[in-house]
């Protein structure tokens, strides 16, 4: 379901009862000294100030959402409830995401949501790795932004809740002239570092494939997004790019998990 849209039309009922309301049905309760609304207005009108609230809240301010999936493990878990942020990357106009005012855009080691590029009516979120222009390479599980490569440290047992398999636990960090950002990836030892598409995308002719990775030319106005569990997330090294205008904005705080409140902070 759309809930953007549903709102949207929730808010259009209900402004049109809320002016018709001080227009035309309020004047007339005064008149026949009558202070209550009728049923149909309280349900309509009287909701408006709050469905319109909600809607500019969650527009232009900050969305909700849930994580269902394990792709982003260690850095999210199952069944958090995360904000995100909808103004970081540029104001949008709802229902349609179609930005209107530019204010920023993507950065190397941003978690972001985005509608999935093969059909979007469905969120995904994952974490930028490399921006429109970069050459990225991603071989032997190790990243490579034009050509620099990524460094990383740790390597302890990590115990996957999603596949209820022990992978390791690395911190991966950007050389400093990419962004510099710092955050933790699982890599499964168990699992091959060979890469297959799931079926041509476009830009597919800006990647070679090979058993060991993939090397891809991020296109213009589009993004290379992985997830943080590497062995256990399809992401753009299977089904290609994500384009500017899909993308819904960074996620950066979890609000709530039902099984364990101290999640509840900022991450990377």
């Amino acid at each position: 379901m759309n809930f953007a849209l549903v709102l949207f039309i929730l808010v259009i009922i209900s402004g049109i009862a809320w002016v018709a309301d001080k227009l035309h049905f309020a004047p007339q309760r005064r008149l026949a000294g009558n202070d209550r609304m009728p049923l149909w207005l309280e349900y309509t009108a009287g909701f408006f100030p709050v469905i319109c609230a909600v809607f500019v809240l969650r527009s232009f301010i900050a969305e909700p959402f849930k994580i269902p999936s394990g792709s982003m493990i260690p850095t999210l878990q199952i069944g958090d409830f995360i904000l995100v942020n909808k103004f970081t990357y540029g104001i949008r106009l709802p229902v349609i995401n179609q930005k209107v005012v530019e204010l920023g855009s993507p950065k190397r080691g941003d978690v972001i949501v985005f509608r999935y590029p093969r059909d979007e009516s469905v969120d995904y979120i994952k974490r930028v790795v490399a921006l429109p222009g970069d050459q990225i390479t991603y071989e032997n599980k190790r990243l490579t932004i034009n050509g620099q490569p990524l460094q990383y440290s740790g390597g302890e047992p990590y115990l996957d809740p999603e596949s209820m398999r022990y992978a390791k636990r690395f911190t991966e960090t950007f050389p400093a002239d990419l962004g510099g950002n710092r955050h933790e990836i699982l890599n499964d030892p168990d699992r091959p570092a060979t890469v297959f598409p799931t079926e041509r995308f476009p830009g597919s002719e800006f990647c070679q494939y090979q058993q060991s990775g993939v090397t891809c030319k991020v296109p213009a106005g589009h993004y290379f997004a992985m997830g943080d569990n590497r062995d256990n997330s399809a992401d753009s090294r299977y089904w290609g790019f994500v384009p500017d205008k899909n993308i819904v904005g960074k996620a950066f705080f979890v609000w709530l998990n039902l099984g364990n409140l101290g999640r509840i902070g900022g991450f990377e």
